[in-house]
């Protein structure tokens, strides 16, 4: 079985799984857990629209901010807004959220829903990957089960901004 159909496996057989965690396991770049998640679970995005599609995070409101590496995980609840450009930086700066993202690195970009981990709710986010196929951020609609109305709006970004498939 090939390292793609191994993950297809995990991800089938245990859908809740972290994917930080099952791509540690497999040794390969977390976007690569994506790509073999069922079609319909994690869609690729348009990565070339990116900052269209972070100033399309604004109207959600408060969100869950997810950026890890290989030191730390740090977890922010704050609303997108304020945005700037300086040089090599897209800024967010907020009351909640100060982010200063390296636009140049991102790479890819994926709406995905998953069971959480943690009780299994149906989770809704926007997953930024830099280039070599590594987590920038990750962008919760909820902790848990995000609302109807972000639903809603999830499903209208994910379709506009589909990649074309070539």
């Amino acid at each position: 079985m090939t390292i793609h159909e191994q993950l297809r496996a995990a991800i089938r057989d245990d859908p809740n799984q972290m994917n930080m965690l099952l791509a540690r396991k497999f040794g390969v770049p977390e976007v690569e857990v994506l790509r073999a998640f069922p079609e319909d679970r994690a869609i690729e995005l348009d990565a070339g629209r990116w900052e269209e599609l972070i100033r399309r995070l604004e109207p959600f409101g408060n969100v869950h901010v997810i950026v890890s590496n290989g030191g730390a995980t740090l977890e922010a609840n704050g609303s997108f807004g304020e945005f700037s450009t300086t040089g090599d930086f897209f800024n967010v700066q907020t009351k909640s959220l100060d982010m200063h993202i390296r636009w140049r690195e991102i790479g890819a970009i994926f709406a995905v829903e998953k069971p959480g981990h943690m009780v299994g709710a149906r989770t809704l986010s926007f997953q930024f990957f830099d280039r070599a196929g590594h987590a920038a951020f990750k962008v919760f609609l909820g902790l848990g089960a995000a609302p109807p109305s972000k639903a809603g709006q999830f499903i209208e970004i994910r379709e506009e901004f589909r990649k074309a498939i070539v």
